[in-house]
């Protein structure tokens, strides 16, 4: 049996539990956009991401926190020690949920729902934290277990009762059927995953294509022989920034400070690409507008690098690239992503060296050190000064 554990709307609920004030109160956080809601807020119709006027239209009363990213971060490490101490197999999802594998656990912890109680007990005692877990035989259908369980619940399928469960619950529950793959779904009366569940895969592979069709036919089922992986790699290191109301008449930001934004993000970014030994090939700008929507913009590099300078230089080049679309829509977040990343963090140098690279290196070296000794925000960029960078979930994708 496999557990999903899922924080309670993480970001809100550190702030209510370190503010007692907050507690039982409608509380946002967040600059631009809603990061986090609390479930006081979201029982007005407040979602994530959501303009942060419209969700204090949605709910006048609400209680507007900024991020902080440092707090979260500790209460992450915090409940993942926890689990850790219930069981050696844990597969980090992201920093507020994860996979829990349990059931060689029986004759020492007891059972799956005794473990899984235990659990959130100590999450609750130890970290002052709301969690909802998700017990079931697959992975995939784990997840789905503590989305309905939520808020602070705990909610089990047991065996033989798999799609009995499943196949009442909307497409929309099944991994991979967004927006778009539900509304093609729905045009052919296709409602709920039992109704996937009674097309033959050829049918949903001629509908959606070879790949989907097969992978939402098998879900359909319950068909996930995945296990819980303690030793995936990611394939991206990456983190993203909300922007807050900019200075300029009409709302939007200046250049200089999108362009500093960036340039702090790749400083995290290739912080934590040195720390883990990955140098990357691939860098990712991802966007998002005043309209909600998105964009994406990717280069390659000829060689791998970790480099700060090497790597900002190209997130600059597309950033400028995009600039009609952001002039047109509005800039409301930043990120970006460094993927093809290597094992060992292996660079190769090129013919001649180049000295001025080599420099960069000392350089990133020199900063890494005097932020592991200080803290982070020991040494900060000119740019920076007098600015507040307000992250969102970093992208740690796979």
């Amino acid at each position: 049996m496999i557990l999903h554990a899922d924080l309670d709307s993480f970001y809100a609920s550190v702030e209510q539990r370190d503010d007692p004030a907050l507690r039982g109160r409608p509380v946002l956080v967040g600059g631009g956009v809603v990061l986090a809601a609390s479930y006081e807020a979201k029982a007005f119709g407040v979602r994530t991401p959501m303009a942060l006027g419209r969700a204090r239209a949605l709910c006048p009363q609400a209680i507007v926190v900024p991020p902080r990213m440092t707090a979260y971060a500790r209460a992450s490490r915090q409940v993942f020690e926890i689990f850790d101490d219930t069981t050696p197999i844990v597969e980090p999802l992201s920093i507020d949920e994860a996979f829990l594998d349990v059931d060689g656990l029986r004759k020492i912890r007891g059972g799956p729902v005794e473990i899984a109680q235990r659990l959130r007990a100590e999450v609750r005692e130890r970290a002052g934290l709301p969690i909802t877990v998700g017990v079931a035989g697959t992975k995939f259908l784990a997840k789905v277990a503590s989305g309905a369980g939520k808020p602070d619940g705990l909610l089990v399928v047991p065996p033989g009762e798999e799609l009995a469960f499943l196949h009442p619950l909307p497409v929309e529950k099944l991994w991979g059927v967004g927006p778009v793959t539900a509304a093609k779904l729905r045009e052919r009366q296709i409602h709920t995953v039992g109704h996937v569940a009674r097309i033959g895969e050829a049918a949903l592979v001629s509908m959606l294509g070879a790949h989907a069709g097969r992978h939402l036919h098998a879900l359909a089922h319950n068909r996930d022989p995945r296990r819980v992986d303690t030793g995936h790699r990611r394939g991206s290191i990456g983190a993203q920034c909300a922007l807050g109301a900019g200075s300029r008449r009409d709302g939007s930001h200046s250049e200089e400070h999108v362009l500093a934004t960036l340039a702090a993000l790749v400083d995290r970014v290739t912080r934590r690409m040195r720390r883990a030994h990955r140098a990357g090939r691939t860098v990712t700008v991802r966007l998002r507008f005043g309209d909600f929507s998105r964009a994406t913009r990717s280069r390659s590099l000829l060689k791998a690098t970790m480099g700060t300078e090497a790597i900002l230089r190209t997130a600059e080049d597309l950033l400028r690239e995009a600039r009609p679309i952001i002039a047109e829509r509005g800039l409301t977040l930043v990120g970006v992503a460094v993927s093809n990343l290597d094992g060992e963090g292996n660079v190769q140098l090129e013919l001649p060296f180049d000295s001025a690279a080599k420099d960069s290196g000392g350089l990133d070296a020199a900063v890494d050190r005097v932020r592991d000794r200080f803290g982070a925000g020991a040494l900060r960029r000119a740019a920076m000064i007098g600015r507040d960078l307000s992250p969102s979930v970093p992208l740690l994708s796979d």
